[in-house]
């Protein structure tokens, strides 16, 4: 494990020395709910209905927007090639790397949150639901996310194929992370949709790694 946590501090360097990356995500995430209001009108009765998916819809398009340069500049600067060629076997360098993104990214995602949740009017009830569901369901959009960033690595305008590939595959969480806090709003079970995103996080976190290395590996032959 220590050349694993080795790589996910040399990650989190780059990332903090780079912040600006984030900080992008992060205000596209808050700007982006913001404008949805302007579109559908300020009535709070709607606002506090579309509340809980347009918070969710908008960190499904943040997430996406930080992914493209998860392995370009490693790629673009041969680093990439040395990673591949280390003792550590890529499948947990690009388990760091994803790890590193979340915390740089799905985790600012998570403390932006409460904000436009107050914005929004959302019952102060759904809050910690919301916060939950967030953060059962955001690593499974890094780990998901890594998948397509190694398979458009290096393509042209990779940015549109990424976003192709992995919007369908963020729908299942999108999904149940919505009917977890619909279902706590309606005084209904949240214990099944809960369920399912720890299930999707719990398949997500072996299965992506292992073919995101191996898409890694195709696109360095």
């Amino acid at each position: 494990m220590k050349p694993a946590l080795v790589v996910l501090r040399r990650e989190l360097h780059l990332a903090l020395r780079g912040s600006g990356d984030s900080a992008a995500t992060v205000l596209f995430f808050v700007l982006a709910a913001i404008l949805f209001p302007f579109g559908v009108g300020p009535e709070p009765g709607v606002l506090t209905r579309i509340g809980a998916g347009v918070i969710w819809v908008v960190a499904l398009m943040a997430a996406i927007l930080s992914l493209e340069r998860l392995f370009l500049s490693d790629y673009e600067d041969g680093s990439l090639d040395l990673l591949a060629m280390a003792p550590l076997p890529l499948e947990f360098v690009v388990l760091a790397k994803m790890a590193a993104h979340w915390l740089t990214t799905g985790l600012p995602l998570i403390v932006a949150t409460p904000l436009l949740a107050l914005f929004y009017g959302l019952p102060a009830e759904t809050l910690p639901m919301l916060l939950l569901t967030m953060l059962i369901g955001t690593p499974t959009l890094s780990l998901v996310g890594s998948i397509g960033a190694a398979l458009t690595l290096g393509a042209r305008r990779g940015g549109v194929l990424l976003s192709l590939l992995v919007l369908p595959l963020y729908i299942p969480v999108l999904i149940f992370g919505v009917g977890a806090i619909d279902a706590a709003v309606a005084d209904l079970p949240v214990r099944p949709h809960l369920l399912i995103l720890g299930g999707l996080l719990a398949a997500a976190l072996p299965l992506c790694p292992w073919a995101a290395a191996a898409a890694l590996r195709q696109a360095l032959d």
